[in-house]
């Protein structure tokens, strides 16, 4: 009976410790899945074409609380090279530079933008088609 005790401790200590991993792991992005476009409740919108095109309105990319318009191309990036993240080109708009800007993959269905690669989220956008 002991024995049967113990072997049934051992297989709850490794369910809970499989379960902890697996909630741990997110699901894998899928970039030919991103296309599609990207809102907020404050109005901003990006647009992900599949023919690597983007545009943006009255997004927030800074700290402060300016929202700009901006378009380019885009590309996803490797997940092994840090977060997952499509990088946007900047080709015509209203960040006052010209360049790129990381747009972040929280999951296949919500992007964000922040200042700092280590900082707060300055603007989340959800899938809505």
């Amino acid at each position: 009976m002991i024995r049967g005790g113990t072997g049934g401790r051992w297989l709850g200590t490794v369910l809970a410790a499989v379960s902890v991993a697996v909630s741990g792991c997110a699901a894998p992005v899928d970039p030919e899945r991103l296309p599609g476009v990207y809102r907020n409740d404050e109005g901003g919108r990006v647009e992900l074409s599949a023919d690597g095109t983007f545009s943006a309105t009255r997004v927030t990319t800074g700290d402060g609380p300016e929202q700009a318009d901006f378009s380019g191309s885009w590309d996803y990036e490797d997940p092994s090279s840090g977060d997952d993240f499509v990088y946007l080109l900047i080709e015509d708009g209203g960040l006052g530079r010209i360049g790129g800007i990381q747009l972040y993959v929280d999951d296949q269905d919500t992007l964000f933008f922040r200042s700092d690669p280590d900082g707060p989220i300055t603007q989340e956008l959800s899938r809505t088609s």
